[in-house]
């Protein structure tokens, strides 16, 4: 730390009590000066030869008592320019000097009033010393708080902020100060590494965020001029800046690590957020997704302006890929029954599909690529945010009070994105089947649609066959395609030939249903039940005979014997629910020459006068690709 030293008599000041201050000298004192709550008992001469401000108010006085009460920096700083005018020995630092300098300006110690006076001696210093040096500078900063506005008149803190963003902003091989650096040193520089040989190398070279962490160290305004001015000067770049905002928060923020605010003052915390909300870098890539992500909790539970998350919302969303399912999980907000902010989420992920079309509109229109600055969506993007989405799914689904809509809602999001498995979504789906009961048999059959069922893995399809919480319909898609797996080669093979009436329960080839006119109401909210655990096993046995059937089939009529046997079978195992009270009438043998009747033939050929009536909504599925 620098220092100047001014005068050369020893110090005579004593105290009398607390709020007695004197000189002990031969002459007696004669003029009483009282600043604040504290009097001082000098002598006229030293003193009005530096100070006009006193001698206006000794001539203004008819006594030899003088009242000061406005002194910037008190006592203290008025007994230091005292001293000053006694000659006597003063030590000016980083720590006093700012309250001297606003004294010595109160009692217009200047040049006029007496050569080398008190202002300029303090300015020398300041310039020579003070704003040399990196961590003075800092301490200085920090000691105008509550000298304002006299140090803003003065320009200290604009000069303080200047000297400081002009080190920061300086190139590292010119780094010759000390400064502070929380980083864990490698053990070649701890001297522990086993393989040292006692050479002492030559220092690691200065890292970029060298400043960080004593930049930390200002209280929120200073610390706001101080990187605006960094900014300014366009020598930092974007990445830096950003890790110290990220160290900033850390070491203001109690609980930011987690998410999650810990005591303090909320409305100290919440302008905190919004600062460091508002000085983010806009270069890519200058803070991290998760580091986003956490501000915009603590931005959530601080309850900070809609402006603010929005900003922080279309930030996470052009880098959704970089995140992790946890860091997704933002609570809501008080006074909310849902756990999770799912509403957050959902418009985080609209912005990261929203970049693939504005990518594409951007072609057309040159503007639009000014504005937003969209960038192409890679295929492994895509996939990530996929599985992040899928987990994310699993994990509110856990959540008692979270509505179907926002789940189903979220999933379609994503839905156009080529998944290479199911797997994650059917847990998901199977996770909220699990923790809502009473979800009914409409909204069962809509979430299940979500999925494919040939994108299942065999251990998925194990389990699917066997959960009593899926659709039945569900169930008979997975036990025909894990099948099909079984049965075909790596090369290919063909698909086993269904009933038409079991065929129209399975996804088509273009990811559509298969029609459901050939039945009805009863019999389509059947398939739409839940089974037993008796019946998914008996079925899936029946399913398999008809596979492994109709392998060794040499002719149709054949195929068709074993078709009709299979299918009596499958019959008689789900006569309990009446499943083929219609899919088997008097006309099944038509059904039977024809594998695409069902879903295929218009609703006026229906057997059941009825089933012309049917509305597109239920004659057609929605792709479950």
């Amino acid at each position: 730390m620098k220092f100047m030293k001014l005068g050369s008599k020893p110090d005579s000041f004593k105290t009398d009590s607390n709020n007695v201050r004197y000189v002990a000298a031969e002459l007696a004192t004669d003029i009483i000066v009282n600043v604040g709550d504290v009097k001082f008992y000098l002598h006229k001469f030293p003193l009005l030869s530096k100070s006009a401000l006193l001698q206006k108010l000794v001539n203004e006085e008819t006594n030899d008592e003088v009242h000061i009460s406005e002194m910037p920096g008190g006592p203290a700083a008025f007994e230091i320019c005292a001293k000053f005018c006694y000659g006597m020995t003063v030590t000016l630092n980083a720590y006093n000097v700012v309250a001297a300098r606003c004294a010595a300006e109160y009692l217009e110690m200047h040049e006029t009033v007496d050569k080398g006076n008190l202002i300029y001696k303090i300015e020398v210093f300041l310039s020579s010393s003070i704003f040399c040096s990196w961590k003075d500078s800092i301490i200085v900063l920090q000691t105008t708080k509550s000298l304002v506005p006299w140090c803003e008149e003065l320009k200290v803190v604009s000069r303080c902020i200047d000297s400081i963003a002009s080190k920061a902003s300086i190139d590292t091989s010119r780094v010759e100060w000390s400064y502070t650096y929380n980083r864990k040193k490698l053990p070649s520089e701890n001297r522990t590494d086993p393989q040292w040989n006692g050479v002492v190398t030559k220092p690691p070279s200065v890292p970029k965020d060298w400043w960080v962490e004593d930049l930390s160290e200002l209280e929120l305004e200073f610390y706001k001029r101080v990187l605006v001015t960094i900014r300014n000067k366009g020598k930092t770049q974007g990445d830096v800046i950003g890790e110290a905002l990220k160290a900033y928060a850390l070491r203001r923020l109690p609980g930011f690590s987690k998410g999650v605010i810990q005591g303090g003052d909320t409305v100290k915390n919440r302008s905190l957020v919004d600062t460091i909300i508002w000085l983010l870098p806009k270069e890519k890539g200058s803070v991290s997704c998760s580091f986003l992500l956490k501000l915009l909790k603590v931005a959530t539970q601080l309850d900070c302006g809609e402006n603010a998350k929005r900003e922080l919302i279309k930030r996470i969303g052009l880098k959704l890929d970089e995140a992790s399912v946890n860091d997704l999980l933002i609570p809501a907000p008080a006074g909310e029954a849902m756990m999770y902010d799912v509403d957050a989420v959902q418009s985080i992920l609209a912005e990261f599909v929203m970049q693939e079309q504005n990518s594409i509109d951007s072609d057309l229109n040159d503007e639009v690529l000014e504005i937003r600055s969209p960038r192409f969506i890679s295929e492994a993007s895509k996939l990530i945010v996929v599985k992040l989405v899928d987990g994310y799914l699993a994990e509110i689904a856990r959540d008692h009070h979270l509505p179907f809509s926002k789940f189903v809602n979220l999933a379609e999001m994503v839905s156009s994105f080529s998944r290479p498995t199911h797997d994650g979504l059917y847990r998901a789906i199977d996770m909220f089947l699990k923790e809502h009961p009473g979800l009914s048999k409409s909204d069962r059959k809509r979430i299940c649609r979500l999925m494919d069922c040939k994108k299942l893995s065999v251990d998925a399809c194990a389990h699917a066959v066997q959960n009593e919480r899926l659709p039945l319909r569900v169930v008979v898609q997975v036990l025909f395609f894990e099948q099909v797996r079984a049965s075909t080669s790596p090369t290919g093979g063909a698909t086993p030939d269904l009933p038409g009436n079991l065929r129209a329960l399975l996804p088509r080839e273009n990811g559509s249903h298969g029609s459901s006119r050939s039945t009805t109401t009863n019999t389509e909210e059947d398939w739409d039940s839940v089974p037993t655990t008796e019946e998914l096993r008996a079925l899936k046995g029946e399913l398999a005979t008809l596979r492994l059937g109709g392998r060794n089939l040499k002719n149709e009529d054949d195929a068709n014997s074993v078709e009709r046997a299979a299918v009596s079978k499958v019959k008689g195992i789900l006569k309990s629910k009446k499943l083929f009270s219609k899919l088997f009438s008097t006309k099944g043998t038509r059904d039977e020459n024809s594998s695409s009747d069902t879903s295929d033939s218009p609703a006026g050929s229906s057997a059941n006068p009825e089933e012309s009536k049917s509305t597109p909504s239920r004659s057609r599925r929605r792709s479950v690709s």
